[in-house]
């Protein structure tokens, strides 16, 4: 496990999967503070599993997870959630039937204080929800959906985000501006760690990179140069050899 002093999220050992199903086989990780940290793999490989272990989605057999200095191996996801970690799933993350302004709402519900502060935080970061915030999330593009599912889990003050496969089925110019969005985040002060197919366009806006394949954890390096490492490449990247 690589050394750093600043962490926001260690993972130790973590065995899981789903009932007697076991998916992660004793994976570390480490994300640091204001940091996006990408996990890139085949499908199937236990990527989303890992997220939803972590969230307290899925079982975890052992191992340990520490959160900003706490260990939170047996928290439930509503006490996370508080802690200011975040989750948004690859689909169903967004509630169809309601408007823009409501999802956004339901985003804030836990809160005890004014919202309205971050609710125009979110609208400056996704101007073009603003424009829409009375229409229903079902007539959104995929890519505005996304945006939608990202501005509400930023309504519940989140210090760390996890984020599943949030440019899945998205054109190329909605996977760059999603990418693009999470860059500034980082750049504002959150900790993201992020799963994701679109492997290369989501490692040149990371920090670090894992690489998971069978359930367990194969490779690591910072995400430039996991980019540049051929064997990477041709295995995972989509690279041709030469």
């Amino acid at each position: 496990m690589r050394a750093i002093e600043n962490k926001a999220l260690e993972v130790i050992g973590i065995n899981g999967g789903y009932g007697s199903v076991q998916i992660l086989f004793d994976i570390d990780l480490v994300v640091g503070k204001q940091e996006i940290v990408t996990i890139i793999g085949p499908n199937g490989c236990g990527k989303s599993t890992f997220l939803k272990v972590i969230f307290g989605l899925a079982n975890r057999y052992s191992g340990g997870v520490n959160y900003f200095g706490s260990d939170v191996s047996n928290e439930k996801t509503d006490k996370l959630v508080k802690m200011g970690l975040s989750y948004v799933p690859q689909v169903n993350n967004v509630f169809p039937d309601l408007t823009i302004l409501e999802n956004l709402e339901m985003g804030g519900y836990r809160l005890n204080d004014d919202i309205s502060d971050d609710m125009e935080k979110v609208f400056q970061i996704f101007p073009e929800l603003k424009e829409r915030k009375f229409e229903l999330a079902s007539n959104l593009s995929g890519g505005q959906r996304q945006m939608l599912a990202l501005g509400r889990a930023l309504m519940t003050r989140p210090r760390m985000m996890l984020l599943d496969e949030p440019t899945a089925a998205l054109s190329p110019i909605f996977v760059q501006e999603i990418l693009d969005k999470v860059s500034a985040l980082r750049d504002d002060g959150m900790s993201i760690l992020l799963v994701e197919q679109n492997a290369k366009s989501a490692l040149r806006h990371s920090d670090y990179g894992y690489v998971f394949a069978h359930g367990e954890l194969v490779y690591e390096d910072v995400a430039e140069s996991i980019l540049t490492n051929k064997n990477i490449g041709e295995l995972f990247l989509g690279v041709a050899k030469d």
